[in-house]
């Protein structure tokens, strides 16, 4: 993702602050007033001040974890209180926007899924979609045309039907096929399940993928086509397979269903790791890998995590 001007950077920073002082209960009518002036003044502020409202749905529970984390800590006072409350509850919100930047486009699409939800439909044609976490899409039967907003879409379409799907890098056409294809910052991948399909890039010759390949597509055209890697399917029946794969490529898929921070010390990337792993219960997933890895879990919060080299006792 290119990286943002230093000034939008600080009106993120400023809707999350101005987020966790609502969320902490100390908001006086002043401090409303200076947030109506505040979003008012711009039309920047109005948009991340909207975002910040939509991130308030993904965290709505997390200032009871972290009252639950001062118990045992001398009582400050209000002031001290407000403060740490601000500081901690900034910090998730200002990296969440600043590291996702939930688009408003993806929420106002025809049907999209949260961080960690997946969804699957019928649409009246008998195309079936499933959507994968954090994902949208936009609907046009009357011009039969799915757009894919974000995230990542599996799409399986009657023999009786045929179905142009839109990404931001070209068009992917099928007809009684089933494709997947995951958007990432400047291409996205489509793998063909079954049947084929046709894959226009936005520049260049189209190509048609067979069942059992999938290829890299880029505004510039289409990347060399390689045999399909069912173990990137998975996630359709909401399991992650994984054969001797390096810890990182698990952790950076874990890091997709998990809202909050996700982190790990560098000398963990390579660790090998093998094995099937449920995405609805990304907690146990990281329980099972301290059980059977070298390493701890730290977390401060469930949004605050860190996987850290396991302490060798004597």
């Amino acid at each position: 993702m290119p990286a943002q001007p230093a000034d939008a950077r600080a009106v993120v920073r400023a809707a999350a602050r101005w987020l966790a002082l609502l969320e902490s209960g100390g908001a006086s009518p002043a401090d409303l007033e200076r947030l109506a002036q505040w979003r008012a003044s711009s039309s920047q502020h109005e948009n991340a001040w909207q975002q910040a409202q939509l991130l308030r749905q993904r965290f709505a529970d997390l200032p009871g974890e972290l009252a639950m984390a001062t118990l045992d800590r001398p009582q400050p006072s209000r002031r001290a209180l407000l403060k740490q409350a601000l500081g901690v509850a900034a910090l998730v919100p200002t990296a969440w926007l600043l590291g996702r930047q939930l688009p408003l486009e993806a929420w106002r699409a025809d049907v999209h899924t949260a961080v960690g939800e997946r969804r699957q439909l019928t649409l009246s044609d008998g195309t079936r979609l499933q959507l994968n976490t954090d994902s949208a899409v936009n609907i046009d039967l009357a011009a039969q045309r799915i757009t894919l907003v974000r995230g990542e879409v599996a799409v399986d379409v009657p023999t009786a039907v045929s179905l142009a799907l839109q990404v931001p890098y070209g068009q992917v056409t099928l007809s009684g096929a089933e494709v997947c294809v995951r958007l990432f910052d400047e291409s996205c991948r489509v793998s063909v399940a079954a049947g084929r399909a046709t894959v226009q890039p936005g520049r260049g010759a189209a190509t048609t993928l067979q069942a059992g390949q999938q290829a890299s597509l880029r505004a510039t055209g289409l990347g060399p086509v390689k045999p399909l890697d069912e173990l990137l399917l998975g996630w359709r029946e909401g399991v992650l397979r994984l054969d001797d794969r390096p810890l990182v490529d698990l952790l950076l898929e874990l890091r997709r269903y998990r809202p909050g921070l996700l982190r790990w010390a560098p000398e963990l990337a390579q660790l090998k790791v093998t094995g099937t792993f449920r995405l609805d219960d990304t907690d146990r997933v990281l329980a099972l890998l301290a059980a059977s890895l070298p390493v701890e879990v730290h977390a401060r919060t469930r949004y605050w995590v860190t996987l850290a080299p396991r302490e060798k006792r004597a």
